[in-house]
């Protein structure tokens, strides 16, 4: 009776007409409730009630960033193929859904207009910084020779910025995660996954000092030009080999040591790059079994990329 129930709660929630654009704009992507009243025009406590009942019969996913909760369509849950035949079965030349999805067509070109402001105004230090090492494009041929041969079915990148690493990734994967500390980089990486038509990816506020999944989470993590930032980077990949599967593999990407202190002083780098024999150390200590690293040359700046792979508990304490 309790899988029965389970139907008929999923059922009901989905068999309302305003639910029912509800899911079908959450397909297309992760919305705020500001933006779902902005395109369905009602309010914000009917859309709220809305919003709840179809999270309670897990229809709907809900996050927090900062101020806001974005809603997106479940990706989990037994009544998942079901949910995913229903949004699809909508017709999308219905006259109330054809107009949500111009007036969502508006909400993203804000949200763009919004995000090229932002990358804009901060273009010239990222700039700066770009042209004291190699073009973008040697780092992703570097990381995509580091490429693990198993299946890679849940990623993560930590320090997502723009998220360029995601959209690389992205036909590799079944499900990839970007988190960073900044809600405005968010915002950026966010546009550019939905230009890109990109709905296996996605991104997150988080620190990768505290990160917000279970263990052994993920097949493959990044650390792409943020570990310079951690307080203790020890810590952070400690942190990062908890969410990761045994057997898979982690990718630090950054500078090796170098002079330029002003790095530190205006851009607030704690770590003027770092050599092999502390990052061997910090990977050793969180349990990770190195893997040869990549140099690649820049101008003022080298960066290296320090794969690892998690060693099992078992093998760790020297058990066959």
């Amino acid at each position: 009776m309790k899988q029965i129930d389970d139907l008929l709660q999923f059922l009901k929630a989905a068999a309302e007409k305003t639910r029912l654009r509800l899911l079908v704009l959450c397909r297309e992507g992760e919305l705020s409730v500001s933006e779902l009243m902005q395109i369905t025009g009602q309010s914000q406590p009917r859309i709220s009630r809305h919003l709840k009942v179809l999270v309670d019969a897990g229809l709907l996913t809900r996050f927090r960033e900062g101020t806001h909760a974005y809603y997106r369509l479940s990706e989990s849950g037994k009544w998942l193929v079901l949910l995913q035949t229903l949004v699809s079965t909508v017709p999308f030349d219905d006259d109330i859904i054809s107009g949500d999805a111009k007036r969502l067509n508006d909400v993203k070109r804000h949200r763009a207009s919004k995000a090229l402001e932002f990358f804009n105004r901060n273009a010239s230090q990222w700039d700066s910084i770009r042209a004291l090492h190699m073009d973008d494009s040697q780092v992703e041929h570097a990381f995509k020779a580091l490429w693990p041969q198993k299946s890679v079915h849940r990623f993560l990148d930590i320090g997502t910025g723009t998220g360029r690493i995601l959209e690389m990734v992205a036909p590799k994967v079944e499900k990839g995660i970007g988190i960073d500390m900044s809600r405005d980089m968010l915002a950026v990486a966010r546009v550019n996954l939905e230009r890109a038509g990109i709905k296996n990816c996605y991104v997150r506020h988080g620190n990768m000092n505290g990160l917000a999944f279970s263990d052994e989470s993920f097949d493959l993590i990044t650390f792409h030009l943020v570990l310079h930032y951690a307080e203790s980077p020890g810590h952070a990949l400690r942190e990062a080999s908890r969410v990761l599967r045994d057997g898979g593999s982690i990718v630090v990407i950054d500078f090796t040591t170098h002079q330029e202190a002003d790095l530190a002083e205006e851009r607030g780098h704690k770590w003027l790059g770092f050599g092999d024999e502390e990052m061997f150390t910090w990977q050793e200590e969180a349990g990770l079994e190195r893997r040869s690293a990549v140099t690649l040359s820049g101008s003022s700046l080298k960066i290296k990329l320090w794969p690892a792979v998690k060693i099992p508990a078992k093998q760790e304490r020297g058990y066959q």
